[in-house]
């Protein structure tokens, strides 16, 4: 959570950033489970998004394999 929040905080100090994105963190390359790893991606980010909504264009969630996107798709739908 906190790396999503440190490099949305110096992004937003940069007028001119007004796109950002994001590698799969721990998304189970290390054995962190990938639905927790996206929740608290998608979590994080929508929540310092609330507070700060017209910093960023677009967010954009880059992943790694289809599972991935399967499991960010999901989560995404609130599934």
């Amino acid at each position: 959570s906190s790396c999503y929040k440190s490099c949305l905080d110096l992004a937003s100090q940069f007028p001119s950033i007004r796109t950002i994105a994001f590698c799969c963190i721990s998304t189970g390359a290390f054995g962190f489970p990938m639905e927790t790893a996206t929740q608290i991606a998608l979590n994080t980010v929508e929540d310092w998004i609330e507070n700060h909504p017209d910093d960023f264009d677009l967010i954009i969630f880059n992943v790694f394999s289809k599972k991935d996107y399967e499991v960010y798709e999901k989560k995404l739908k609130g599934e």
